[in-house]
């Protein structure tokens, strides 16, 4: 049976972060806030941690309805399913159609049709857009964590302000928790803008108001927050005191690897990442001006380096945060098709070049495809399944890894990311060679073993660079970003590879996404917390 707490921002903001609070301290009444007890130095670190790891990644919503996992794996997984990097046939909050084509054209021109009764994506989402359809709504679930994680900085921001931090380092203690609000802030509003129409901009704590803003000023709000964090952090340095409120602030078993806890100034080359992560997935590549490629330069030169410590997550034997199996939707992704929530796309592998040792690590070519034809159609059939661990192959990344604490999840912005964005905004302002060095660093840092880029095309260049942006950064939640600005969703893919119902390989098909670029505001937020006169339209009018 389905269960789900029908919740406003509000009533939900305050259950989930008591069961923070509760998790990291010891909060007496789970029913009432309790900012006393976290109003001590200890305090406030424990809850600020436990208010992004728990709140905003875990159990921010209370749902049982089938949906795959947590935030990272279910709604994420959303956004890797329209972007065509995986496939999935279960009907669970309507998994199967989110990522469901209207179109399949194969090579002798047989037209396979989305075969949902509703017949499109559009139609889909619009149809269970209900508050009525509770925790089977899709558009509720980004919504919902993100706002959960905003609520939840508003409250660590209060309770930091009211205080008494100890020692000579006291201004440096509480200025790095309010950094870390302030940046957790402006990613849930990056993520917000990214994908929903319109949103509600709240820096009050439990409470909520009806005044919808455009995504474009959920977006500037976003900025704003990442730019109060970066003030912050530029008046810190990086001291013992910032280092050991750091330290307490990301959870131990997370600092291994890329996410050992950052410096001040790797903390705001991220900051600079995701600034420019915010310009370009918000703008179509055909509409970019000059001076957006000129920000996206400015803040991806002094973004992320190869050596920068960013923000990750690893799996534990508890599942604190995510777990080994499920926790990411490269967990999600590996094993034999039939036995893995999202299958891999042909559409991925067809996008590796011929010889990349990333693919030859990571993914095993099955001897025969596997079919998921049933009236959830067939673009989801594929030949290939991700193997764990990889196959050993020396200083070629590893895409996927069972093993408990093995896998590292990247909740933000990653060299490789700001690299490609650079190389983008070098393409599109003439110096094709610099973009080009740029596309190879980040195949040379995966391990690659490709050949260095060199005498190609402008337009051949941007296809290298369509096609590293999707391997290279595969399961990190940018595939629908991409596919929305490169226009792919709305003008379709040809060349591609599909594998019909009969399990012929087509090399030449034609896929008509038709998929709606920015979500509309949930019904489950509308129906408890209607638009005030004047608000933003809240429904995309596509």
């Amino acid at each position: 049976m389905k269960r789900y707490i029908k919740t406003t921002i509000l009533s939900l903001a305050l259950v989930s972060l008591l069961g923070a609070c509760k998790e990291q301290l010891d909060v007496k009444n789970p029913n009432q806030p309790t900012p006393a007890s976290a109003s001590t130095e200890t305090g406030v670190i424990a809850l600020a941690q436990g208010s992004v790891y728990i709140n905003g990644f875990r159990d921010g919503i209370k749902y049982s309805d089938g949906i795959p996992g947590y935030f990272w794996t279910g709604a994420v997984g959303f956004h890797e399913l329209m972007g065509d990097v995986v496939g999935e046939e279960a009907a669970n909050v309507y998994g199967n159609q989110i990522g469901m084509p209207d179109m399949v054209t194969l090579d002798d021109g047989t037209k396979v049709a989305n075969p949902s009764a509703i017949n499109t994506q559009l139609a889909l989402l619009r149809t269970v857009n209900t508050n009525a359809n509770a925790g089977a709504n899709p558009l509720f679930y980004e919504w919902g964590y993100m706002y959960n994680l905003n609520n939840a900085m508003n409250n660590v921001i209060d309770i930091v302000n009211s205080t008494t931090f100890s020692g000579t380092s006291a201004a440096a203690k509480k200025n790095t928790v309010l950094a870390w609000a302030y940046w957790w802030k402006g990613y849930a509003y990056s993520r917000i803008g990214s994908i929903y129409y319109a949103g509600l901009i709240n820096d009050k704590t439990g409470a909520t108001n009806a005044n919808y803003v455009a995504k474009e000023k959920i977006i500037a709000e976003a900025n704003k927050n990442l730019d109060q964090a970066a003030t912050l952090l530029t008046t810190l340095g990086t001291d013992a005191a910032y280092t050991a409120t750091i330290t307490a602030l990301v959870p131990q078993f997370n600092q291994v690897g890329k996410g050992v806890p950052p410096t001040t100034d790797m903390w705001k080359r991220s900051i600079n990442t995701l600034k420019a992560r915010n310009i370009m997935v918000n703008t179509t590549a055909a509409t970019m001006t000059p001076a957006q490629w000129g920000q996206i330069l400015t803040l991806t030169n002094d973004g992320l380096k190869s050596t920068d410590n960013v923000f990750t997550g690893r799996s534990t034997d508890n599942a604190d945060f995510i777990s080994s199996v499920n926790g990411s939707m490269a967990a999600k992704s590996t094993g034999t098709p039939g036995t893995v929530t999202y299958k891999i796309s042909e559409r991925l592998i067809q996008d590796f070049p011929a010889g990349d040792k990333r693919l030859t690590n990571n993914f095993t070519q099955l001897a025969a495809p596997a079919l998921f034809n049933s009236d959830r159609g067939n673009s989801f059939n594929t030949r290939w399944q991700l193997v764990s661990g990889g196959k050993g192959q020396a200083g070629v990344v590893v895409l996927s890894n069972l093993t408990v604490g093995a896998y590292e999840l990247y909740l933000a912005g990653t060299y490789e990311e700001n690299e490609l964005m650079k190389a983008e905004a070098k393409l599109y302002t003439g110096d094709i060679a610099g973009a080009l060095a740029s596309i190879d660093a980040v195949r040379s840092f995966q391990g690659a073993g490709l050949a260095p880029l060199s005498g190609l095309t402008l337009d051949a260049a941007k296809e290298e660079l369509r096609k590293e942006r999707r391997v290279a950064l595969v399961f990190r939640g940018l595939s629908f970003y991409d596919a929305r600005r490169w226009e792919v969703i709305s003008k379709g893919r040809t060349g591609a590879v599909v594998v019909d119902k009969a399990g012929k390989v087509n090399t030449n098909a034609t896929i008509t996404y038709n998929f709606l670029d920015y979500w509309d505001v949930p019904d489950n937020e509308l129906v408890y917390n209607p638009a005030a006169a004047g608000s933003a339209p809240v429904r995309n009018p596509k």
